[in-house]
């Protein structure tokens, strides 16, 4: 199975190419980058190799989309249409998304969510929690069956930051970084400090409320730009898994393909 994998957020898009099933590279890149989207698009679909017994050369491969802003969606096709003459496929439209869900509307949540539960609980096959740092901070659950439950939906770091800069009179912007210490000796310490381990108190208490409800600890796996930042002063996660989206539309990719060939035996 040769695929390049997509996954389209809020600020990056990252593209992984996947060889046989065997991860060759992921890299994120801004979405605003087209030049350098569309030379990433076209080395990754040079290595894809020609499929056997192909007249026309055609390349034994797909182009999977996960997304969560369709204007870069667009972008993406137009992309891919135009530099390599290939379609994209997109999760939950052309390619079923590769976990059931329990939801109030089940087609508004967001498919990053889910497929990074999915590549999650895959691995676990427990109940598991999947925290995504990134633009906004989503924590989901999964149940030890393998049913995407929900899960609560925060500002990311740039964003909160952002907040306070935009509202206040006098409050700077800051980029958060690990604290030297619990508190700051100026604002943009105190200001680091309140957003870095509010959002580490958050993960906490969420986790502590779901395991309430499910009568367990799950195991947390988190995940996204920001995971790395806050990774070692949270001593109750398990696993920090970068690109765990775009191991989740390997994953949605692989299950459609499997469940296909059944159906035509």
């Amino acid at each position: 199975m040769n695929i390049i994998a997509i996954d389209i957020g809020n600020t990056n898009i990252t593209i992984g190419l996947f060889l046989d099933g065997k991860e060759q590279f992921i890299k994120s890149i801004p979405g605003s980058s087209r030049a350098e989207l569309v030379s990433c698009l076209e080395s990754a679909w040079q290595k894809v190799p020609i499929a056997e017994n192909s007249k026309e050369k055609k390349r034994d491969g797909a182009i999977v989309v996960s997304s969560v802003k369709p204007a870069w969606t667009e972008l993406i096709t137009n992309i891919v249409r135009d530099s390599l003459g290939e379609k994209i496929y997109i999760i939950g439209k052309d390619i079923p998304l590769p976990m059931p869900t329990w939801l109030d509307e089940p087609d508004k949540a967001g498919t990053d969510r889910i497929l990074s539960a999915a590549a999650a609980y895959a691995v676990v096959e427990d109940a598991v929690v999947i925290a995504d740092f990134g633009t906004a901070v989503t924590i989901d659950l999964v149940d030890e069956h393998g049913v995407f439950q929900g899960g609560v939906i925060c500002p990311g770091f740039e964003i909160s930051a952002k907040a306070l800069k935009e509202n206040t009179a006098q409050l700077p912007n800051v980029k958060v970084t690990k604290p030297q210490g619990p508190y700051g000796k100026n604002t943009a310490d105190a200001i680091n400090c309140g957003l870095y381990y509010s959002v580490i108190g958050a993960l906490e208490e969420v986790i502590r409320r779901y395991a309430e409800q499910i009568g367990k600890w799950p195991q947390t796996v988190i995940t996204g730009t920001d995971a790395e930042t806050i990774k070692d002063d949270c001593a109750f996660i398990d696993n920090f898994v970068p690109h765990l989206v775009v191991k989740g539309v390997v994953l949605a990719y692989q299950k459609y393909i499997e469940e296909k060939a059944a159906s035509e035996l």
